[in-house]
């Protein structure tokens, strides 16, 4: 049991509760059952992949950073992305923007005419230390295919190696590139996770330099503000999908979690001028909370939020893209962007 619990505080926020969520549904620990509302696939392919991870998980709970990357990569993300690959085809190409390197992301045939002058960026998530170039593919290939438009991946900088602000620099770098051939309008932008978050972040960081704010935003599995508070904390421990200790700390080592630039969601002026704002989570994700209080303050700010919870499931529970709540997911997203990008 203490090794069991050891792997579980590893895995908690690095990878996700998707990880240790389907390690609890998968042994019932505790007496807690998948919802009944949950599809069937979606219990299926947690008991599946935790299978698959379980060889694996004692060397990533006591490995370093990049033993762990090299272990998600192989055994998560490397066999969800092929898998996002044959049921969403796409045409991908690296791309490097004045020294930060991202990838391209077109459905296969072109992007149809009407979306030609659109852009989706995509903020990977990853704790801010995991999921450069894999997890970005693996949120990116099912938005392009669903949504016809062309997503751009950021690898953006991250822990331990890098602090914050690096990630939001790298992301303002990335927009101003664009700026110079897309109304700002044109431009969405979205993430989930860390990704999540760093997407309301790179919003007062642009409104911070004078940059004019995209069109619409996506904050998946994410709040917009500091991680870790609320009663999806203490509902996710009894459910065994709560945060743990990660790298996401070496990002933000030493920050003061007051500043707008950290916190948007603490600072309703700044919140009013977000642009239109999907918020998606699920009722066992340890995010639930920032998410529902995201919601809640950029409504009362004035601004356009659209909020779905799923039931019964967790952490980014559409890194499996076959499963019927994460194509849900997916129409959403593609249909919140046709509705609100300019043409």
């Amino acid at each position: 049991m203490k090794t069991r619990s050891i792997i579980i505080a590893a895995l908690s926020f690095v990878t996700g509760g998707l990880l240790v969520g389907g390690y609890f549904m998968a042994e019932k620990l505790g007496g807690v059952a998948p919802s009944i509302y949950a599809s069937k696939e979606s219990t299926q392919a947690l008991d599946a992949m935790m299978a698959q991870l379980k060889p694996h998980l004692l060397d990533f709970a006591t490995g370093d950073v990049t033993e762990r990357r090299a272990i998600l990569d192989a055994h998560f993300y490397g066999p969800k992305i092929e898998k996002a690959r044959r049921l969403y085809p796409v045409a991908e190409q690296a791309l490097e923007i004045d020294g930060v390197y991202t990838e391209v992301f077109e459905p296969v045939g072109g992007v149809p005419k009407e979306n030609e002058g659109r852009l989706l960026i995509n903020l990977h998530g990853g704790a801010f230390s995991m999921g450069a170039r894999t997890e970005g593919r693996l949120e990116s290939i099912p938005v392009a295919s669903v949504a016809g438009m062309r997503v751009v991946s950021v690898d953006y900088r991250q822990g331990p190696e890098h602090r914050f602000p690096a990630a939001s620099e790298d992301v303002a770098t990335v927009y101003r590139h664009f700026l110079k051939t897309h109304n700002p309008a044109q431009i969405g932008i979205f993430g989930c996770s860390a990704g999540g978050l760093l997407t309301a972040q790179a919003m007062a960081w642009f409104d911070a330099h004078d940059l004019p704010l995209p069109g619409a935003i996506g904050i998946f599995c994410a709040g917009a503000g500091e991680f870790g508070h609320g009663d999806s904390m203490p509902i996710t421990e009894a459910l065994g999908t709560a945060f743990g200790d990660g790298e996401v700390i070496d990002y933000f080592e030493g920050v003061d979690w007051s500043d707008p630039l950290l916190s948007p969601a603490d600072h309703p002026e700044l919140l009013g001028r977000f642009p239109p704002s999907l918020i998606i989570t699920s009722t066992r994700d340890m995010a639930m909370s920032p998410a529902l209080v995201a919601h809640q303050r950029l409504t009362a700010a004035g601004v356009e939020s659209d909020l779905h919870v799923y039931e019964g499931l967790v952490h980014y529970f559409f890194a499996d893209t076959g499963l019927p709540e994460s194509r849900q997911v997916f129409d959403v997203t593609a249909n919140f962007f046709d509705s609100h990008l300019a043409r």
